[in-house]
């Protein structure tokens, strides 16, 4: 009876290695549960040669050891249909048909300014008083990366606001009171300022911070809705490494006025200068995919000034594109890349593409992505596929892109949501 056992269970394993491997069961294992594609795009699915389908206005091409079915995006709809193998249905597919959405191609370097969410807690350092030093900040329980958002049940976003209640307190002997943020979840604290006998003046014993300030590139605009993606990463702060909460923000023009190339493992960078007049647009979020918010009027790049499709996941293909960027004054300039991976993502998630720069002016002048480089967008086959977010830190020639469908929902414009206009 066990050498029954063993001989049927070696009989089962080989039967379904064989099946496995055969070409027909393989191309049956790839047909996708859902088919998302733009309206008048169209897409090709190959199918065993006995392959049916059912309910779906499709072409097919038979062919004498395959099927090949395109399925067209005619008009805006759900639909669905059938694969049989002969007469026996195998899966159901949907058909999800998109809006044709166009964007303006960004490229342009761009200055950041956001101001924090509250006061923004970096550090904390002793206060020298008569009777030693201290931090009662530090003694409080405040912690690196807290946001103060009020004292005294009073609203707060700027640095001299709470320097104002410091002062104050510290002359009357009275205690503050500070709400501070956490990961999302709020606290109270009581502290009392102590006078610092080196400055004669009041402190709590924290470094605060409530803005800042850095250089990156516009990835996309949408004219319908003015809204805008840049830098496709979040921007963290510089000392605590956490992500900032916007209050607001703005970007502006910049001008790429030197590079420090890339070497010995340490990334490079673009210098560039402010132009501290009108601000281009305004910054509302800052996410994992980038800053959003909305220009007040549209740029031009000079290469791709026409509306260009965007490119789904599963579209991205290994092989070469094209990054848009600046490294001289304000002139967008188009470089050879490789797609070097590509992953066909279904929900948001960043890292979707590794890149490889290829490009030999370029390499020549940065040494491969750099600072700065974050949001540059990626072309591949007329549509915008993406921008580079991060380096890799061992070869600064390489490193991830993110999939332009995870910027737009972030910039609210989704997919697939037809009509979209702005708000």
């Amino acid at each position: 009876m066990k050498n029954l056992k063993k001989i049927l269970g070696i009989f089962l394993l080989s039967f379904f290695t064989i099946v496995f491997f055969i070409q027909p069961f393989q191309l049956f294992l790839k047909i996708p549960d859902e088919i998302r594609l733009f309206e008048n795009d169209q897409i090709t699915l190959h199918l065993p040669a006995n392959a049916k389908i059912t309910n779906a206005n499709v072409t097919e091409n038979r062919f004498s050891d395959r099927s090949e079915v395109t399925i067209k995006g005619n008009q805006l709809n759900n639909d669905s249909f059938i694969v049989h193998a002969g007469n026996v249905p195998i899966k159901k597919v949907n058909v999800n048909v998109l809006p044709d959405v166009r964007v303006k191609v960004g490229g342009q370097s761009v200055g950041v300014k956001l101001n924090t969410y509250g006061v923004l807690v970096v550090g904390h350092h002793l206060i020298h008083t008569q009777k030693g030093e201290i931090s009662p900040g530090e003694n409080a329980g405040i912690q690196i990366g807290d946001v103060i958002t009020k004292v005294n049940g009073n609203t707060i976003k700027e640095m001299n606001q709470l320097a104002s209640y410091i002062e104050e307190a510290g002359k009357t002997g009275k205690k503050l009171n500070l709400t501070i943020m956490r990961e999302n979840r709020y606290f109270e604290k009581t502290l009392t300022p102590v006078k610092d006998v080196h400055e004669n003046s009041y402190r709590i014993g924290l470094y605060i911070r409530d803005s800042a300030a850095g250089v990156g590139t516009l990835t996309f605009y949408h004219p319908e809705t003015k809204k805008y993606g840049a830098l496709g990463h979040v921007i963290s702060d510089m000392d605590t490494k956490k992500p900032i909460i916007v209050n607001n923000g703005r970007i502006l023009k910049s001008s790429v006025t030197a590079i420090e190339r890339s070497s010995d493992g340490r990334p490079g960078e673009k210098i560039a200068q402010f132009h501290n007049e009108q601000p281009l647009g305004t910054i509302t979020k800052n996410s994992p995919f980038g800053i959003f918010g909305t220009l007040h009027q549209p740029l031009k790049n000079g290469i791709h000034d026409e509306l260009v499709p965007v490119a789904l996941p599963h579209e991205v293909k290994k092989g070469p594109a094209k990054m848009l960027t600046v490294l001289e004054g304000n002139k967008v300039e188009a470089f050879d890349i490789e797609i070097v991976s590509t992953i066909n993502q279904e929900h948001p998630a960043t890292k979707g593409m590794v890149i490889k720069i290829t490009d030999p002016k370029l390499l020549k002048k940065t040494g491969g992505i750099i600072q700065g480089m974050s949001g540059s967008p990626i072309i591949q086959n007329g549509k915008l596929v993406g921008a580079v977010t991060h380096v890799f830190v061992n070869d600064s020639t390489s490193g991830y892109g993110v999939h332009i469908e995870w910027m737009l929902k972030e910039a609210g414009i989704d997919l697939n949501k037809p009509n979209q206009k702005a708000s």
